[in-house]
């Protein structure tokens, strides 16, 4: 089930690219409409490099330190507290947003659209050695083909998590998942939606 009309009202969502892309990587921008429509505040991010025109990633600490430092004047302009946004992205983008969540950035949870579980044919080096510190809740949208991440290995290795993890299959997508933009942007919506529900039950129970 989707968001209501206001259900987002008050939380946000930060978004980051993969590492070949901008923000306005379509399915970042399906994203931004969809959660936009249901009333949360949405902010996509571009990394320093693609701004300052370079194809190749920073390392890994270069990165995540520039979603820190998105993340605060983000939260800051709409008015949200840290534990009220989503942080996430497709790809890279993702994966850098869960290492800042891990190392200690406040997010209500993580969207993580085509996880890069380990480089294509490289299975010994996974990315999974911050999952154990991943305590928010996580939503996994991934594509049955996908190179980066097939399905038995993306499933064990969310049993690291010790947060609440949502998974959602794209039937035949690859890594890429071209054409799947509106379904995912639904996808994600919908989690947003149950998530936030969840967490104001709580807040309704503690009172």
């Amino acid at each position: 089930m989707g968001p209501r009309a206001g259900q987002l009202q008050g939380w946000g969502l930060l978004l980051a690219p993969g590492a070949s892309a901008s923000k306005e990587q379509s399915a970042l921008v399906a994203i931004d409409r969809a959660a936009s429509g249901a009333g949360a505040k949405v902010l996509r991010m571009d990394f320093p490099y693609r701004v300052a025109g370079r194809r190749t990633p920073d390392r890994a600490p270069v990165l995540v330190d520039a979603v820190v430092k998105e993340a605060a004047p983000f939260i800051a302009a709409a008015g949200l507290a840290p534990n009220r946004v989503f942080a996430g992205g497709r790809s890279m983008g993702g994966r850098i947003c869960s290492l800042a969540v891990a190392e200690g950035l406040a997010a209500a949870g993580l969207v993580l659209v085509s996880y890069p579980l380990h480089p294509p044919g490289k299975v010994e080096k996974m990315r999974t050695g911050h999952f154990a510190l991943l305590e928010v809740p996580c939503l996994f949208v991934s594509g049955t083909r996908d190179a980066f991440a097939a399905p038995s290995e993306l499933e064990e290795a969310i049993k690291l998590i010790p947060g609440p993890v949502s998974l959602q299959w794209v039937e035949g997508g690859d890594h890429g998942l071209r054409r799947h933009d509106q379904e995912i942007a639904e996808v994600v919506a919908s989690w947003l939606a149950a998530t936030v529900g969840k967490a104001s039950s709580k807040r309704r129970r503690a009172k």
